[in-house]
């Protein structure tokens, strides 16, 4: 029988929420709960070794423990929880424009705000908060994402781009795609930098174990590359000006942790390492400071800055006043 059968890719059947895996020589002698989880989307390890633990998840049609490693041929098979139903309603809640047009909307986020619904999040968004501002955004683009053509995390604030009709839609789609858009951040980090300037280019995927989180570990990432410059040094911190080359989820603070230079404040790739007279950081130390971009309409290029948010801006004068 040809090796092809054992393939690492499951084959899924997403309406009914069931996968089949076929281990091959590249996950042979892995753990049952890390394979699955490195199979299938939205599935953590912790997750996985539930589901198996409760004889959700069967190899050869037995029950295992989540430890069991796995070998060549083993047929895993297995089902998991269907997707909540998502519904996402208008709500009169505060945006802060930078412009608008009829084509386009510049919005500084504020830090805490969900850009769109997900599970845990079904209210407050962004999103809830534009289709109330803009009813006309509904059908355009995604269900849950309507106007959205980028995001940005939940705990990073600043520029977000949203457009107004289909027309505005598909061409910024296309500009953020073939990286016309420029994407300048702020972020404080830890360390001092040897040099004044530098490039990242590591690959950027999923995290082999904890699905939640990405890395640059792994050999079969998408390229993604981030180019840095020193704005202000303090002892120990260092504020860095970014210029995004590549959009993928989480790079800058992938990327930063990679070179040992995590953001301050980050809570998956940071440091749990306190600042010298600085009792707390509210949250990840990254601010999307600039936007550059053609409009999708009479494409004149423009850009918008979102002005440093108050908690980073106290920071920097502490450590100012600590230099």
């Amino acid at each position: 029988m040809s090796q092809n059968k054992y393939s690492p890719n499951p084959i899924i059947m997403p309406e009914k929420g069931t996968f089949t895996i076929l281990v091959d020589k590249a996950d042979s002698g892995k753990r049952l709960d890390v394979v699955v989880a490195s199979h299938t989307s939205n599935c953590s390890r912790s997750l996985s070794a539930s589901l198996i633990r409760k004889g959700k998840i069967l190899v050869q049609g037995a029950v295992k423990k989540p430890g069991y490693l796995v070998k060549i041929g083993d047929e895993i098979r297995g089902s998991l929880p269907l997707a909540e139903s998502i519904q996402c309603k208008p709500e009169p809640l505060k945006i802060d424009i930078l412009f608008e047009d009829k084509d386009i909307m510049v919005i500084n986020k504020q830090s805490g705000i969900v850009v769109h619904p997900a599970p845990g999040h079904y209210t407050g968004t962004l999103v809830n908060r534009l289709l109330y501002h803009c009813p006309g955004l509904e059908g355009i683009g995604e269900k849950l994402r309507p106007g959205i053509v980028h995001r940005l995390d939940k705990d990073t604030s600043g520029t977000l781009l949203v457009a107004k009709n289909e027309i505005s839609h598909n061409n910024l789609t296309v500009q953020f795609k073939s990286r016309r858009i420029k994407k300048e951040y702020l972020a404080l980090a830890h360390g001092e930098f040897e040099s004044d300037s530098g490039a990242i280019s590591l690959p950027i995927s999923r995290h082999p174990v904890d699905r939640k989180k990405m890395s640059t570990i792994t050999r079969q990432g998408r390229s993604a590359e981030t180019l840095w410059k020193v704005r202000e040094r303090f002892h120990n911190i260092t504020l860095i000006e970014l210029n995004l080359k590549t959009g993928r989820t989480h790079q800058i603070r992938v990327h930063c942790a990679a070179i040992n230079h995590p953001v301050v404040g980050d809570p998956v790739y940071g440091r749990r390492k306190a600042i010298k007279n600085i009792k707390t950081v509210p949250r990840q130390m990254l601010h999307a400071w600039r936007l550059e971009f053609a409009h999708p309409v009479n494409k004149k290029i423009i850009s918008f800055e979102s002005p440093i948010p108050q908690d980073m801006n106290n920071l920097i004068k502490a450590l100012r006043a600590e230099n």
